[in-house]
């Protein structure tokens, strides 16, 4: 069997068993293209070239397995294969985090013109800290985008942390970030010139309603308690003590923007254009989040 036909097949078997997608995919050509790929010891880009590429007989066992394995454990493709790309960067992942899929990352590689991160920033921008950091995707890509700033990356799990550490060091940058373990910013050491942040914001009916793909990720990287924003309150009342006078904060909220906008009405908030569309991240000055702290104290 040709390898195009070999993974078409398998995208059939994805679609008819009924998966769900949004782990670095969104269909299943593309998910059964990556996993039969995998299965093979292909890079990505391989496709193209070696689509009409005849298969042995084991090497279709082998594609045919691990897509039967995904059928089966329903775990998202990134657990099987021990990779996910964000931004054309690869990344480890496993169990221990959730499969990165942030849109900051976008904003953080899309470089100069209107309605970017850049426009936000400064020259004299330096330090920058990834909250909630995860598997270090967004420090290692901030830090790959702006090569004359150091970066903190900080997590509340040690788990982690770990796999952060394997991406730092993969990507040679531990030199250039530091990771430390710390409940959301209690343990920072501002000022920061930027704070990216995607946290924990999925409400708790959202939660329950879940396909298993997401269950499998660690529930505490997702929930964000009833209306999602029981870490974003903490975010936003902290921050301003750790920003510089310049310093930004970055913070995606997915599909909770109705919630956002209930818990903080008076919140002066920037909406960042993203491939999702303008709702999933949003920005704040420190100056916009001291005067939400006075109103809210008010």
């Amino acid at each position: 069997m040709k390898l195009i036909d070999l993974i078409t097949a398998q995208s059939a078997r994805l679609k008819q068993a009924g998966v769900s997608f949004g782990h670095g995919t969104t269909n299943a050509f593309d998910e059964a293209a990556w996993l039969v790929l995998a299965a093979l010891g292909l890079p990505l880009d391989a496709l193209e070239e070696r689509a009409q590429h005849e298969l042995s007989a084991d090497d279709e066992a082998k594609a045919i397995a691990l897509v039967g394995e995904r059928i089966a454990t329903r775990r998202p493709a990134a657990y099987l294969t021990k990779e996910a790309w964000l931004q054309n960067v690869p990344f480890y992942v496993d169990e221990r985090v959730i499969v990165p899929r942030s849109f900051i990352a976008e904003l953080l590689a899309d470089g100069e013109g209107e309605g970017t991160l850049d426009a936000w920033l400064s020259d004299r921008t330096q330090r920058v800290l990834d909250l909630c950091t995860g598997n270090g995707s967004l420090a290692v890509i901030a830090a790959m985008a702006y090569p004359e700033v150091s970066v903190d990356a900080c997590d509340i799990s040690d788990n982690a942390l770990a796999v952060a550490r394997i991406n730092v060091d993969k990507h040679g940058l531990d030199k250039r970030i530091r990771l430390f373990q710390s409940d959301l910013l209690d343990a920072a050491r501002g000022p920061y010139d930027l704070i990216v942040c995607n946290p924990p914001y999925v409400n708790s009916e959202s939660m329950a309603a879940l396909p298993p793909e997401y269950r499998a990720e660690p529930a505490l990287a997702l929930a964000g308690g009833a209306d999602g924003m029981d870490l974003v309150r903490r975010i936003l009342r902290d921050a301003p003590k750790q920003l510089s006078e310049i310093g930004v904060l970055v913070l995606e909220i997915g599909h909770e923007r109705r919630h956002f906008e209930r818990a903080f009405p008076k919140a002066e908030v920037a909406w960042l254009p993203t491939s999702a569309g303008d709702d999933e991240v949003l920005l704040m000055t420190r100056e916009a989040l001291v005067k939400l702290a006075r109103r809210t104290q008010g």
